[in-house]
């Protein structure tokens, strides 16, 4: 750390991770918490909230789960100010909660499926923003990251999600440029397919074996959640409004 100009000291960071209980979510606050840091869990899975919790605290790190709908603008900023008052303060955003909804022809999309994934996707991101960054200009430091996907470029099948995540892309470029002087940076790791239960279940195992991607695999998301975690670090001095791809793949 002595070597990057820029870099904070290292402390006893928190981190509130939605959609921490499953997935890239859960891979994501196990790779922070061993670096150290506490961490908060928002999910609506008690259960597997509860094991994320359990392999956070085996990692010698406070955490807690807590149980809300991040469509829910009320929730998500008690869920933020029970972290603080429960862990000491809040330090790094990641938001990993999110739906693909229905993956059916444009013309058979409802009006409310096209709702429910942009109140998740992109609402929550917004609300999670909105109830967090306060608390990191109040310290002088902080970090977001938010998942996003190459479906925004234009998935036929899939047009909410896809509207969705060109939304929050949209959202990281755009807060990204609001407080790096205040040493507030907000960054997006956009993953393209890992072996998550949002992606194996819609795949032969064939086609999962060996999918047409330029290093011939799908990555896992322990290996996403490597990006994340240094994104979220303080040896990321310098990178704000960017979304880093982790597809195996340029493109």
């Amino acid at each position: 750390m002595s070597e990057l100009r820029f870099a904070a000291p290292v402390e006893g960071r928190v981190a509130l991770v939605t959609g921490g209980a499953r997935g890239i979510g859960r891979a994501t606050a196990l790779r922070i918490a061993r670096e150290g840091r506490d961490v908060a869990l928002l999910d609506l899975l008690g259960d597997e909230g509860a094991e994320t919790v359990a392999a956070i605290e085996a990692l010698g790190q406070r955490a807690i789960t807590l149980r809300a709908d991040v469509t829910d603008e009320a929730a998500v900023h008690e869920a933020v100010a029970q972290t603080v008052a429960q862990l000491g303060r809040l330090d790094i955003l990641v938001c990993c909660a999110g739906v693909l909804g229905a993956e059916v022809p444009f013309m058979e999309q409802t009006a409310a499926d096209f709702d429910r994934v942009m109140r998740i996707n992109v609402y929550g991101v917004f609300y999670a923003h909105q109830a967090a960054v306060p608390h990191m200009l109040e310290r002088g430091w902080g970090r977001c990251v938010t998942i996003t996907s190459g479906a925004r470029m234009g998935g036929t099948h899939v047009v909410p999600y896809s509207c969705s995540k060109g939304a929050v892309w949209s959202m990281v470029r755009a807060l990204g440029n609001a407080w790096p002087r205040q040493n507030v940076f907000v960054n997006g790791v956009e993953p393209g397919r890992a072996l998550t239960d949002m992606v194996v279940p819609r795949f032969s195992q064939e086609f999962l074996d060996d999918p047409p991607t330029a290093i011939g695999r799908y990555s896992d998301a322990e290996e996403v959640a490597e990006v994340i975690e240094f994104l979220c670090s303080e040896r990321n001095t310098y990178t704000t409004g960017s979304v880093w791809s982790v597809k195996g793949q340029s493109g």
